[in-house]
């Protein structure tokens, strides 16, 4: 009798080994392969003859174009991450970190949109039904009919789900607890992933029901299990925050049915989860003016503008080699504006430690941010604070020059709006708003450093003078 196969599939990434090793070739890390029977799964024959295939209708690119129904949850913020709302259908995996508050989230649009009239089943695979019963009482949420169940096993699931009237919105709570009969392996391989997403998909495709799932997330940030299962989805969404600060941000890096980079920001209390409906003010609300090494970055999250404040602290070291620490921001990026800062200004940093510091525990992710973060850089070296009332933004290139960005003119209004009357911001910056204000357009960073170093000199012939 022939021996039957078996593979060996790494649990972090999903690559297939012929054979055991303590190292997987496709992402590095050690003691993830595990054995499992390729008779089950997405990827493996059910070890019989392929049935032939139907030819399917096709059609041109002309024709008409009909908008995806959407169901709005109530929760502005959530539904400006996810594009007006979920989309009838199709599938959703959210991420986070353990403690952050993705079952929070989903309880309260669960209870809103079950307010709303919607058939809402929540199926949790990690905790009991009386737990689950203690949050909703906690949000205000267990006079609601969203129906509950506590199950893991896929095909239960899919039967409990199928009978009666079709759901509006069915959460599963976590998709690393699902596991499926057609599947020889443990709960949360990567085998069981597969199985257990591409069987919730198929259910949400074929009845138009709305399928949130829930995904852990590894030491790394990335949703645990295999990638496969972001490319499956409709929607991907992370659910971040730092757990010394109140506020949470729900980030959105793919969605088929609107746009990206898109986020929702929320603020945790013992209630639950709170829209925050003007984040600038938020993450500006405990700014020392006086500080030098402060600056105002105007950014951009998707078609939203955010203000944040960049604190940066230059202090001369005792050590041979002087530290660089980054807390919400690239640390490559701030090498490459040190690098600059020295080559084209004579600022040396060699001899000086590096603190870089996002206020409030907030990531920046744009490159917009050179030049605040430059202007913060130059302010502690100096020993100077900046205008209270200036906020800054602009790329800055490898040759010291400064690149405009996008979105200018919405920028300057968030500012405007928050109290700032002047900006600093690069040369022929696109949509630049007419007006009194005071626009300091800089064409490269020498002449920032010189208009930093400027105000210093003339504060201390005004300290003199007094």
């Amino acid at each position: 009798m022939a021996k039957a196969k078996t593979q060996f599939i790494c649990q972090n990434c999903g690559t297939v080994h012929s054979r055991w090793v303590g190292k997987c070739d496709g992402c590095g890390q050690w003691n993830t392969i595990v054995e499992e029977d390729p008779m089950g799964g997405i990827g493996s024959g059910p070890g019989k003859m392929p049935k032939k295939g139907r030819p399917v209708a096709l059609t041109t690119l002309s024709g008409e174009i009909e908008e995806a129904p959407r169901i709005p949850t109530g929760l502005a913020e959530l539904d400006r991450a996810t594009g007006g709302g979920f989309v009838r259908g199709s599938a959703v995996l959210i991420g986070g970190d353990p403690g952050i508050g993705k079952s929070t989230l989903l309880m309260q649009a669960a209870a809103a949109l079950s307010r709303n009239g919607h058939r809402v089943v929540y199926v949790s695979g990690e905790e009991a039904v009386a737990q689950v019963r203690l949050r909703a009482q906690r949000l205000n949420a267990a006079d609601t009919d969203v129906l509950l169940a506590a199950e893991t096993n896929v095909e239960d699931i899919l039967a409990t789900i199928s009978e009666g009237k079709r759901p509006d919105l069915v959460i599963i709570d976590s998709i690393q607890t699902l596991w499926s009969d057609t599947a020889d392996s443990a709960p949360g391989t990567v085998t069981q992933v597969r199985t257990g997403v591409q069987a919730m998909i198929r259910f949400a495709k074929q009845t138009g029901a709305t399928m949130v799932l829930v995904g852990h997330v590894t030491k790394e940030g990335q949703i645990a299990g295999p990638r496969v299962v972001e490319h499956m989805v409709d929607a991907v969404l992370y659910f971040e925050g730092d757990r010394g600060h109140h506020y949470r941000i729900l980030r959105t890096v793919k969605n088929r049915f609107g746009p990206t980079d898109e986020i929702g920001v929320f603020e945790m209390s013992d209630k639950g989860l709170r829209e925050v409906a003007n984040p600038s003010e938020l993450f500006l609300g405990e700014r020392n003016e006086k500080a030098p090494g402060a600056a105002v970055f105007a950014g951009m999250e998707g078609t939203r503008p955010v203000l944040v404040e960049v604190q940066a602290l230059v202090a001369a070291t005792a050590l041979g080699t002087p530290r660089r620490a980054v807390v919400g921001w690239d640390s490559s990026r701030l090498a490459m504006i040190l690098a600059v800062l020295e080559a084209h200004c004579g600022v040396r940093l060699g001899q000086h430690d590096v603190y870089l510091n996002v206020a409030g525990g907030y990531r920046i992710t744009e490159p917009a941010a050179d030049m605040a973060i430059a202007s913060a850089l130059v302010s502690s070296l100096a020993g100077v604070a900046l205008p209270a009332d200036c906020v800054y933004f602009g790329e800055i290139s490898l040759s010291g020059a400064v690149r405009p960005v996008s979105h200018t003119a919405q920028r300057l209004k968030e500012a405007e709006k928050l109290g700032f009357s002047s900006a600093v911001l690069p040369t022929a910056s696109p949509d630049l708003p007419k007006g009194n204000r005071k626009w300091g357009e800089i064409d490269s960073l020498p002449d920032l450093v010189a208009r930093i170093a400027g105000s210093k000199l003339k504060s201390s012939q005004q300290a003199v003078e007094d």
